[in-house]
């Protein structure tokens, strides 16, 4: 098991930390509006108040209007510890609006941490940036480590000289995310691995990639059920029951901690996990008020 990362801030972050999801909340600020790789189970949604998951937000945001949304949410919700960016696209897809949207926190609050999540793809160049602004949490989400299993996922993956398929695109992908992972350990910076489970291309495979996460030291990893969604090419499969996820878990947990409190949230989200629920806090404190 690696050892425990010392940054002070994790016992705040409820996502990384479950015994602060009761007392802490997040917010989740959507100024990514696009992504730089297609998975085949993802689909992103705009001007959705009623579903609750990743990829989702009422509408994207400029990085002047996310910090007026965290200064009035920090005013009615105090208990907010974390200002994060998770899409609705990927965050360095756009770093430019993401790195503006942390410069201009940072100007008003030294002391709220900063969090950001991404497939992995673009973030390593963006490395030291993060450590000038204190961002102190990454998330990447990887999903596999072998190109066979990578093609079976990802539809194609964009880099600077086109847009690629297959294991040539698998290949690029996880090159770059274990790069990513390793300068992000370096850096001293606290790492989460999200992974999404799917029965028929990765489920097999999944324990094969905690092992890898826990020889790069990730700090946390975190399983995910694949969401069928209609309109894309897995809305026919079936994902894990609880019981198949809770045995990958604990079997994954010896190799690296998991994280067992996640709520999947969208990409507006606000407050503490589980007001992660329609009709909750992405309306109450939406943008309407802005």
């Amino acid at each position: 098991m690696p050892t425990a990362n010392v940054n002070p801030k994790r016992n705040t972050h409820p996502c990384f930390y479950a015994g602060a999801s009761g007392r802490y909340g997040r917010i989740h600020l959507p100024v990514a509006p696009s992504c730089n790789i297609q998975c085949f189970y993802c689909r992103r949604d705009y001007d959705c108040p009623n579903e609750n998951r990743p990829g989702v937000a009422t509408r994207v945001l400029q990085p002047e209007e996310a910090l007026a949304r965290l200064e009035k949410t920090l005013s009615e919700m105090p208990h907010i510890s974390v200002a994060a960016v998770a899409g609705p696209g990927d965050a360095f897809s756009d770093p430019e609006a993401t790195l503006r949207t942390f410069e201009l926190i940072r100007r008003k609050n030294a002391e709220i941490a900063l969090c950001v999540s991404t497939n992995g793809l673009n973030v390593a160049k963006y490395i030291p940036h993060l450590r000038d602004l204190d961002v102190r949490f990454v998330t990447i989400t990887v999903n596999a480590i072998d190109v066979n299993v990578g093609r079976l996922l990802y539809k194609w993956v964009k880099v600077e000289d086109g847009v690629l398929q297959g294991t040539e695109a698998a290949g690029v992908l996880i090159s770059r995310q274990l790069e990513a992972i390793t300068l992000l350990k370096n850096a001293n910076i606290t790492v989460k691995v999200n992974t999404v489970v799917v029965p028929g291309a990765n489920e097999d495979h999944a324990l094969f990639l905690a092992g890898k996460m826990g020889r790069l030291k990730v700090d946390l990893m975190n399983f995910l059920p694949l969401i069928p969604l209609a309109g894309t090419d897995m809305a026919h499969i079936t994902p894990p029951d609880s019981g198949r996820m809770k045995k990958l878990r604990l079997l994954a947990g010896r190799q690296v901690a998991q994280m067992h409190h996640c709520e999947r949230c969208r990409s507006d989200a606000v407050g503490r996990l589980k007001e992660n629920t329609p009709g909750g806090t992405e309306q109450k404190y939406g943008y309407e008020s802005i």
